[in-house]
């Protein structure tokens, strides 16, 4: 008899997937092979992760005294040296304990005065590349001299208090994310610090109404510039913005604020340096990376991990684990998920389902995925995983035992980059309608998507933020409330237009990137030798929305009326909108998304007196939203005092509602209760 084999889930709830049925199972198959091996190793996925737990620098009490195991097993030799041993670069050698990992002991009765918390450590390796000093790889805190500008790891022994930290996030909640890097988190011409972040930052979240943050730049980075994408240190939080323990109140400030802290974790690749990082750490070009060629990425000019070695994933999931336990995390948004899960770096052009999981399929690292998320909701089950990813790859964001991967939301990376398309090449009067409502809309059902009009990505040096695009050098001289400007009123107008239309299409989370709520007026330049190490540009300034003579504020009140209602309504627990009338001659969209009704009118001089339009149910309708409204720099043309009767219609059989529709306006109404 033969035994058919159980369909697995996302091609039962799509069926464009049907020819490739036996490749999502055998993602599956490779998945709990690999989980079987874990276990077989250590026991458990749980226990497979403690790595951080056994390796680098580790007190244990019952030997009193410290232990620093390394993974080398290209290395001929390992000799631990610092300021305890006056730098000896041979005084103190490791030796093999057998699965390529080396080991020495440091008795507290003889080291207790020398190897003391804040002094200094490397290891010296001896392998193929020579006799070179590194970094530790499991090492907790790494600093960089100010004089020599190297890097040198650093006993960290620092205690924190956790109690009364029971924060979790509510899975009910839906996630209004508010994206920020610490560094440039301040007005001051200067690094932000983890402790002004906690001090000025979050209030600010919490007063306009976001629920999560999402950290930028937290594991360490040799180049600043690098936005915090080239990670040398994978369990060193920057020492550039403070200690390990202000970030530790950051979070626990955060938590008490009822805001959850997702992390912006990198494990698609690593920087290629050799002082700082873990290339040719033995002296091989293979013991993180894939050797040759297929561990280079092209475009990034990094480090690839290989992802089917066991130690490699030990080092990854311990690394999640870590963050997690240890820093009270409530998720992470995992970078570059396309470059990882293939061979192209999701550059290659796939124009079918089957390619998805045949063509240029990185299988290992869609197997660490799993694991991951795995491990991430076995730790924390309310924990948050986001998958930055523009590829498409089916299941992406469902359950790894229906053939997924596991991630809880998706990155809706095509929105950002359609509105910038938008803004560069289409004339106002020649946007589609229809395209506007398809871009929004494209997403598979049961694909959870955080939808965004820009992140970081489009505020950086190369690139313009929706403001700037809108408004460019006029930000710098008509921004006054008393100076008439149309470049600034069309700007002004727009910009909350675009927000509103993608927050209640784009997806069931919302992210936004810190100072763009009120239209951040200049891109983002870090200091660099093109720009005399300046930080003029890599810094937000706060004081332009609190200006009451600047028209920042009008962007910023409305940013923080459209967020308390979006969440207060719950609007984004609701699948999709219902389509109500697509106006193309006036350039009107309506629809509802749960109890609201959402009326944009995108045409740039078109406004209709008695606008007629359908409705889901009949009686009064109130206002509740008016991006005319002068508070939030409009013209103040729309009654928002009256209710809005809605009449059957007998003819077509549907409720409708009368409405005066101003050009570039977007207006939400309720009906009342």
């Amino acid at each position: 008899m033969i035994m058919k084999k159980k369909v697995p889930g996302i091609v039962k709830t799509d069926a464009w997937l049907e020819p490739v049925t036996n490749d999502v199972i055998a993602r599956i198959e490779r998945y709990r092979e690999k989980l079987q091996q874990i276990e077989i190793h250590s026991g458990s996925l749980l226990k497979f992760s403690d790595a951080y737990k056994f390796m680098g620098i580790v007190y244990d009490a019952e030997s009193k005294g410290w232990y620093y195991r390394e993974w080398a097993p290209a290395a001929g030799a390992l000799f631990l040296a610092g300021d305890f041993n006056d730098w000896n670069p041979r005084s103190h050698p490791l030796h093999q304990v057998g699965n390529g990992i080396w080991e020495i002991f440091l008795d507290e009765a003889r080291y207790k005065k020398s190897f003391v918390h804040g002094s200094k450590i490397k290891v010296w390796v001896e392998g193929n590349n020579g006799f070179l000093p590194r970094i530790p790889a499991y090492i907790r805190r790494v600093v960089q001299d100010e004089d020599t500008k190297n890097f040198s790891g650093q006993l960290w022994f620092g205690k924190f208090d956790w109690k009364g930290d029971d924060f979790t996030i509510n899975p009910e909640e839906k996630l209004f994310i508010y994206e920020c890097h610490v560094g440039m988190s301040q007005e001051k011409e200067g690094l932000g610090t983890y402790n002004e972040f906690a001090e000025t930052v979050l209030p600010w979240v919490k007063k306009c109404g976001y629920n999560a943050i999402q950290m930028m730049a937290i594991q360490e980075h040799p180049y600043y510039g690098s936005f915090g994408y080239h990670v040398a240190n994978f369990f060193a939080p920057s020492s550039r913005f403070g200690t390990p323990e202000d970030l530790k109140a950051l979070i626990k400030k955060a938590h008490e604020l009822g805001i959850a802290v997702i992390m912006d974790i990198v494990h698609s690749h690593t920087v290629k340096n050799l002082n700082e990082g873990l290339n040719m750490f033995d002296g091989s070009d293979h013991q993180y990376f894939h050797p040759g060629g297929r561990g280079i990425h092209p475009q990034w000019d990094s480090m690839l991990f290989d992802y089917g070695k066991t130690e490699v994933l030990q080092f990854l999931l311990s690394n999640v684990k870590y963050w997690l336990k240890e820093f009270h995390f409530d998720g992470f948004r995992f970078d570059g998920v396309g470059s990882m899960m293939y061979f192209h770096h999701g550059n290659g052009v796939i124009d079918s389902q089957y390619k998805y999981f045949t063509d240029g399929v990185e299988w290992d690292a869609i197997t660490y995925l799993q694991l991951a998320n795995k491990l991430v909701h076995t730790i924390n089950r309310n924990a948050v995983t986001i998958a930055e990813d523009v590829t498409g790859m089916p299941g992406l964001a469902a359950p790894v035992a229906e053939g997924g991967i596991g991630f809880n939301y998706r990155l809706g990376m095509g929105l950002p980059d359609f509105w910038i398309k938008l803004l560069k090449e289409t004339k106002d009067e020649d946007w589609n309608i229809y395209e506007l409502w398809n871009v929004m809309n494209n997403r598979l059902p049961g694909v959870k998507t955080v939808a965004y009009a820009e992140s970081h990505d489009q505020a950086l040096v190369g690139d313009k933020t929706i403001a700037f695009w809108l408004m460019d050098q006029e930000m710098y001289w008509s921004m006054h409330v008393d100076n008439q400007n149309l470049v600034v009123d069309r700007g002004i107008a727009l910009h909350k237009l675009i927000r509103l239309f993608t927050i209640s299409l784009g997806g069931h989370a919302y992210l936004n990137f810190m100072g763009n709520e009120f239209g951040h007026p200049e891109w983002i330049d870090f200091p660099r030798e093109g720009n005399n190490w300046s930080y003029h540009y890599a810094r937000r300034q706060w004081s332009l929305p609190l200006n009451p003579s600047l028209k920042y504020k009008y962007l910023l009140a409305f940013d923080q009326q459209m967020i308390h209602l979006m969440r207060n309504r719950n609007v984004l627990n609701h699948e999709f909108a219902v389509q109500l009338n697509m106006d193309e001659a006036n350039k009107t969209i309506v629809f509802s998304r749960g109890d609201l009704v959402f009326v944009f009118n995108f045409h740039p001089f078109s406004s209709v007196p008695d606008y007629i339009f359908t409705v889901p149910e009949q009686g009064e309708y109130n206002i509740v939203l008016n991006s005319d409204n002068k508070d939030f720099g409009g013209h103040g043309r729309i009654d928002e005092t009256l209710s809005y009767p809605a009449v059957y219609n007998d003819q077509l059989g549907i409720f409708q509602l009368h409405l005066y529709v101003t050009n570039r306006t977007a207006i939400v109404l309720s009906k009342v209760k």
